[in-house]
């Protein structure tokens, strides 16, 4: 089946993706944009681009409509969809098919079989794959009879849309007064996410490990597997890090859990690349989840260890040629862990980020020996419409330990600056002993959370990122040191709550010797005293010497409300230091008076409305940002005076929501 050009129907790094292997190849492209994606990088690289419409992904990548007009404008003859938005939509799949579009995925029917995890799990027990006990679930289901399925299966147990992926749709129950709200949370989500609220029971076999095999499939009848993933280290269902091979499976269970992916796809009438994932219990038994009818985000992982292109593997089934490989003659070598950089602040309940990009050089990776993926270039505003993953960060090494050290050392060499992210919390992942020693369980991370774990805690800046920030301010605002003038002076710096004093004394040599004051909490403590100065500071780049060390570090200056910021990058630790305003602001951002929204994003619930009484900690609205949920709980009781939203509004940080007249002598939380 011949095509010639490419629509992209999707966005940031998964479009470039494709559009890198698509130019390969020979093939034109063309993008596909919303209105806050009007210059993105995936735009500026496709050969054509066509507007789709507003920002939310409603208005834009999800419209069915609109993408097969763009198609026709721009003359595409082949629609790749990528993952996410509407990639497991069989309607969406059919839709171009009727148009005489190549779809560049399954057939649509293959889509549908596994799209429904309840159809795909009737399917998978008629082919032999092992299963999960659990409820498949029936369209007339209410609350009561799956409440009295789950308390038949028994806890912990997992409440799952029937529709849709990407862990969404999902509620953990570990006992019966958890299911009601684990049941109504699931269905809402599900409702939003997929249009489709059908719901599923499972068993969780808890403590597991996440194991998913890649397989293939053409359209002459041939199925191979391209080995496993292990994607267990997950937050809250979300993947963080995969890696290729599993350091916990070995060539039998691979070859057993390979055949039964591989009888997956050919149960239904597979084609293309699918993921087929599996949950291993304690005993090494896997057992069928569901399968991912698309292209996985950790895809290359897998290309790495089998030096093969699955882009490129995708174009050409899609266009009626066969597997370019048996599966006697598909190799494996080496590690390769794929890292997700998230806009998202892991020191605080990992809420979603939003933000313009200061400094972003993917190409400094390439010096660590990784490869990033992503759709990001600075400039960009990364904004709250989509998901909160920029980037993705993959190292391969000749084994495990190599590809944990170069994968560290890529993410340290490579600062996003601008929003907060995650990058620093993912070394720690990587060096924490429970990965290193392959003891990760998909509950992990979420057990730390709840146990306030260190891993957890925000870094603090050492001395020398104070010394830093202290030296970009410094040689930014035009201190000259060869003169007459050498009085010592003193500079207050500030990073989160944490301040600190420095004590400056300039030479005539372009020198200073700076007295780091220690903090308050430290009393009796020796101040730090060192002999700096700055060897260079241009386009952001600071090279200085302490003490005789030359050192380097990334350091963006940007005035601010709180006066001026220096965005540094140090050491693989990303902070904002700033030297305060002589002019605060006097007002408090924790009024219990007013909830205010903690991130961009859109009012997905209200639970309240202007003179109902509220108790300390009930929840008020919930707002919805980059698939995360963040409710807003009154923190002192009293009475709703003022309501300044409704669902559905889309609101900017900081944004008062609602307001508060608190009870006299209420307790603040």
């Amino acid at each position: 089946m011949n095509f010639s050009k490419i629509l992209i129907a999707n966005r940031g790094e998964i479009a470039c993706r494709v559009i890198r292997t698509a130019r390969s190849l020979g093939y034109a492209t063309v993008a596909v944009f919303s209105d806050a994606d009007r210059d993105a990088l995936h735009v500026r690289q496709a050969d054509s681009a066509v507007h789709i419409g507003g920002s939310s992904a409603a208005d834009s990548y999800l419209r069915i409509d609109a993408i097969l007009d763009a198609a026709r404008r721009s003359g595409a003859d082949a629609v790749h969809p990528g993952y996410g938005f509407l990639s497991e939509n069989p309607d969406f799949a059919q839709a171009c098919l009727d148009a005489g579009l190549v779809f560049i995925g399954p057939p649509p029917a293959a889509m549908r079989a596994m799209g429904d995890k309840a159809l795909a799990k009737r399917r998978m027990q008629d082919a032999g794959v092992p299963c999960a006990p659990g409820y498949l679930g029936a369209p007339e289901d209410n609350d009561e009879v799956l409440t009295a399925q789950g308390l038949a299966l028994g806890f912990p147990l997992l409440v799952k849309a029937t529709a849709g992926g990407g862990g969404r749709g999902m509620r953990r129950a570990d006992a019966a007064q958890d299911l009601p709200g684990a049941i109504e949370g699931a269905r809402r989500e599900a409702l939003s996410a997929f249009g489709k609220g059908s719901l599923m029971l499972e068993r969780l076999i808890d403590h597991g490990r996440h194991i998913e095999i890649q397989v293939f499939a053409d359209q002459h009848g041939g199925a191979v597997h391209l080995g496993e993933r292990d994607c267990t280290a997950q937050r809250r269902r979300q993947k963080v890090i995969e890696e290729a091979p599993s350091p916990i499976v070995g060539p039998a269970q691979r070859a057993a859990m390979g055949r039964d992916a591989v009888a997956a796809a050919l149960a239904v009438g597979y084609q293309g690349a699918g993921t087929v994932e599996f949950i291993v219990d304690a005993q090494g038994r896997h057992y069928f989840l569901e399968m991912n009818t698309r292209l996985q985000v950790e895809h290359p992982v897998t290309e790495l260890i089998t030096g093969l292109d699955l882009v490129e593997w995708q174009l050409r089934v899609a266009a009626g040629e066969p597997l370019p490989l048996a599966q006697t003659d598909i190799r494996f070598a080496g590690h390769a862990i794929e890292a997700r950089l998230y806009a998202e602040d892991p020191y605080a309940g990992f809420a979603p980020q939003t933000g313009q990009v200061l400094w972003w050089k993917p190409e400094s990776a390439s010096n660590a020996g990784a490869r990033i993926d992503h759709g990001l270039q600075e400039g960009d505003t990364v904004s709250p419409y989509y998901d909160a993953m920029v980037a993705k960060v993959i190292a391969y090494g000749r084994d495990r330990g190599d590809a944990i050290r170069r994968l560290r050392a890529a993410l340290a060499h490579t600062p996003l600056l601008g929003l907060r992210n995650n990058s620093r919390f993912l070394a720690d992942l990587l060096a924490h002993p429970d990965f290193a020693q392959a003891q990760m369980t998909t509950t992990r991370i979420d057990e730390w959370a709840e146990q306030g774990a260190a891993l957890l805690q925000a870094p603090q800046p050492s001395d020398t990122a104070w010394l830093a920030a202290a030296l970009a301010l410094l040689a930014a605002q035009g201190h000259s040191w060869r003169s007459d003038s050498v009085a010592a002076f003193d500079m207050g710096l500030q990073c989160g709550e944490q301040l600190r004093r420095l004590r400056l004394h300039p030479d005539r040599h372009g020198g200073v010797a700076i007295t780091l004051l220690a903090h308050e909490a430290e009393e009796g403590a020796a101040p730090t005293q060192v002999q700096a100065s700055v060897l260079s500071f241009e386009a952001g780049q600071l090279r200085f010497a302490l003490d005789g060390v030359v050192q380097s570090a990334v350091a963006l200056l940007a005035s601010a409300q709180a006066g001026t910021q220096v965005h540094l990058a140090l050491g693989g630790d990303c902070f904002v230091i700033h030297e305060p305003s002589a002019f605060p602001a006097t007002h408090s951002a924790q009024d219990p008076g007013r909830a205010r929204a903690p991130v961009a994003g859109k009012v997905s619930r209200v639970l309240v409305a202007a003179g109902d009484a509220v108790v300390l900690g009930q929840q008020l609205l919930c707002v919805e940002a980059m698939k995360m949920e963040m409710w807003l709980c009154a923190q002192a009781p009293g009475t709703v005076s003022a309501l300044h939203v409704q669902s559905g509004d889309q609101v900017e940080s900081g944004a008062l929501l609602a307001e508060i007249t608190v009870a006299d002598s209420a307790p603040v939380q």
